[in-house]
């Protein structure tokens, strides 16, 4: 790491009241390894800044998806702290170039290594709350996932429509949704299937595709949609 952290610390929107601790964030477990000694490493920052992690984007998601459950909610959060995401958020914060890693891990390309970014990025989360407590590393968290959030906003992935339909449904009752195929018609190769799907004696949606499963699918899709006001 450079001897002046004020680059970083420009990227990161936030400037260090303790210098040590971002330094620390930034010494990789190699480093002990090769000294032979346990000197200090990002591994407990890292266990620190996962929680907070999952704390300020757990809050964010449930105040922004008010009519999701808790399954849809546990896949969005996940789809965001994902290792493959963390690991380029510290790319573009070029935390790599500032790792301290032992001679070895060097040699190997650790600097670069996702697991390796991943985990510091997490480390700098837990040193900006160590340092200044919840409101700058939410401010940053929000900062840095903006995007992600957006797209979650904008396009809300619903992979398990029938799944997650039944869960919607069984809050306020134990009937399960029933389907319904009203037609089936096109050539043999090429087939188009129409269902409904009912709830309490009512119809919720109907749906059509190339299968049973795949009509099923979309008549769920548009009865949650319905159900929780989306366009």
């Amino acid at each position: 790491m450079e001897q002046d952290g004020s680059e970083l610390e420009a990227r990161l929107e936030y400037r260090f009241r303790r210098p040590d601790l971002l330094r620390l964030a930034l010494t990789h477990p190699s480093v002990a390894h090769e000294e032979g000694g346990p000197s200090g490493t990002n591994q407990r920052l890292e266990f620190l800044g996962d929680a907070v992690l999952q704390l300020i984007l757990t809050s964010e998601l449930y105040q922004r998806f008010t009519q999701l459950g808790e399954g849809p909610l546990t896949k969005a959060r996940a789809k965001l702290v994902n290792r493959t995401t963390l690991a380029e958020h510290a790319r573009k914060l070029e935390l790599g170039r500032h790792l301290l890693v032992g001679r070895g891990e060097e040699l190997h390309g650790g600097r670069e290594r996702p697991s390796a970014l991943a985990d510091t990025f997490e480390a700098v989360l837990g040193a900006i709350y160590l340092d200044g407590g919840l409101a700058p590393v939410q401010e940053f968290v929000l900062r840095q996932f903006n995007e992600g959030l957006s797209q979650l906003s904008n396009a809300p992935v619903i992979e398990n429509p029938k799944g997650e339909l039944q869960e919607y449904l069984q809050a306020t009752s134990t009937e399960p949704p029933r389907y319904h195929v009203l037609s089936a018609h096109g050539p043999d190769h090429d087939p188009v299937f129409e269902c409904t799907v009912e709830h309490g004696g009512k119809e919720l949606a109907r749906g059509t595709g190339k299968s049973k499963k795949a009509a099923e699918s979309q008549a769920a899709l548009v009865a949650l949609k319905t159900l929780r006001g989306s366009p």
